[in-house]
């Protein structure tokens, strides 16, 4: 199933909040998104039905295998992006808006030669 940027932007933001907490729960993902608790969680539930993310019996969020995967994969493109275009002197907060929406749109054949390329 593809999964919609919106829900690539949940997982990474699960993923970015597991990294300092070992317990992340729906409220902690609306304050760093600055979304609304039932958007989080109708997004949540979708991103459960999927196979994504696990809620436990006390309401924290895990990824999934699957979920981490996608996560860690947008997660690494929005730094490398970041970064380049830091590197290129665009400002760190414009790098990281703009490396946010690149993150989603680029093929994984394109980033796989970006990111070769980079690392030459």
């Amino acid at each position: 199933m593809q999964l919609q940027e919106s829900g690539e932007m949940y997982l990474e933001t699960i993923y970015i909040l597991s990294q300092t907490s070992s317990a992340v729960r729906s409220l902690d993902v609306a304050e760093y998104m600055g979304f609304s608790k039932p958007s989080v969680s109708r997004a949540v539930g979708l991103l459960k039905q999927n196979g994504y993310l696990r809620v436990d019996r006390d309401g924290f969020l895990h990824l999934t295998e699957s979920g981490e995967q996608i996560a860690e994969k947008i997660y690494e493109r929005h730094t490398i992006f970041t970064n380049l275009l830091i590197r290129l002197g665009v400002d760190p907060k414009v790098a990281a808006q703009d490396a946010c929406k690149m993150e989603h749109a680029i093929s994984d054949e394109s980033f796989a030669a970006i990111k070769r390329h980079i690392q030459q």
